[in-house]
C-alpha cells in the first residue's frame, strides 16, 4: 500500500470527523468556538490519530470504531499546543506558519481555548464507550505525562532532557498507538507492544524535531549523538511489532517516514 495515498486517505476521515465534533464557529460564545477551530484547522498532519488507526487495523480492526479515540488524541494534542506557545510557557508568535492562538486572540480566550479542547477531547473519547482507553488516555496527559513533562521543561529547561522527551512527547505518541488496540479489544501483549512501538516513535519524532531546530537533546548532546539515538530508537520500534507479522506494515510504513 502506498503509505502517503493512506495518509492522505486518513485525514480526510479525521478532518471530516473533527470538524463534526467541534462547535461551529457561530455559536455563541463565537470568539471561543472560532479560537479551538483556529487551533485545529488547517494545518494539522494528524500523524497521531494516524498511528491510533493503523495500530487499531493492525490489530485486525474494520471501520470507523476507533475514530472518537483518534479525534480526541488530536484535541487533545492541539489543547498541549496553545498552551505551549503561550508566554507563560514557550512564548512562541507563530505556528504551523500562522499567528498562535493568543496572538490571535489573546491570552484569556487561548487559554480557554485549550481548555475547551481538552474537556472536548474526553466528551469525544466517551463516544467509544470504553473505560479503559478513557483511563489510559487520562494518566498519558496528566501530571505524570503530559503535564508533567511540561513541568519539568519549565523548571529544568533542558536539565533532564531525557524524561521531559519521554513524558512530554512520546508518551501521547505511546496512548495514540496503544489506544487503536484497546479499542480493538487487542490482547495485553499487543497492546504491550504496541505501546513500546509508540513511545520508541515519539522519543524518535523528538529528536529529529531537535536535530531540525538544534535545541534540546541536540544542543546538548550534540548532533551525531541525536542522529545515533534516533536510528537505535527506531530499530527498537520496528522490532516491537513482531508479533503483529504482515499486519504492522503501515506502521511500519509509518515508522520509515517518521525516520526521514
Amino acid at each position: 500500500m502506498d503509505i502517503q495515498k493512506y495518509i492522505i486517505a486518513k485525514k480526510k476521515i479525521i478532518d471530516k470527523a473533527l470538524d463534526k465534533y467541534l462547535p461551529p464557529s457561530s455559536l455563541k460564545p463565537q470568539v471561543i468556538h472560532r479560537a479551538m477551530r483556529y487551533s485545529v484547522f488547517p494545518r494539522g498532519k494528524r500523524i497521531r490519530p494516524v498511528f491510533t488507526i493503523a495500530a487499531f487495523e493492525a490489530c485486525g480492526g474494520k471501520g470507523d470504531l476507533a475514530i472518537p479515540v483518534a479525534c480526541g488524541i488530536e484535541l487533545i494534542h492541539s489543547y498541549t499546543l496553545v498552551h505551549d506557545d503561550m508566554p507563560c510557557m514557550d512564548n512562541d508568535d507563530f505556528r504551523r506558519g500562522k499567528k498562535t492562538c493568543h496572538k490571535k486572540f489573546g491570552e484569556d480566550i487561548a487559554l480557554l481555548a485549550g481548555d475547551g479542547l481538552l474537556t472536548l477531547a474526553f466528551q469525544v473519547i466517551a463516544e467509544s464507550g470504553n473505560i479503559q482507553a478513557i483511563k489510559e488516555i487520562s494518566k498519558a496527559v496528566g501530571t505524570c505525562g503530559v503535564i508533567g513533562g511540561q513541568v519539568a521543561d519549565i523548571l529544568g529547561k533542558n536539565k533532564d532532557i531525557e524524561y521531559i522527551n519521554l513524558k512530554k512527547t512520546a508518551m501521547l505518541f505511546e496512548t495514540a498507538v496503544k489506544s487503536g488496540g484497546i479499542i480493538k479489544g487487542a490482547s495485553n501483549r499487543e497492546i504491550n507492544a504496541l505501546g513500546n512501538f509508540g513511545r520508541y516513535i515519539g522519543l524518535t519524532f523528538q529528536l529529529l524535531d531537535d536535530l531540525r531546530d538544534e535545541d534540546g537533546y541536540a544542543k546538548l548532546y550534540g548532533a551525531k549523538a541525536a542522529k545515533e539515538k534516533a536510528e537505535a530508537l527506531i530499530k527498537r520500534a520496528k522490532a516491537s511489532l513482531g508479533i503483529f507479522g504482515k499486519k504492522a506494515e503501515i506502521l511500519l510504513k509509518l515508522a520509515n517516514l517518521i525516520n526521514n
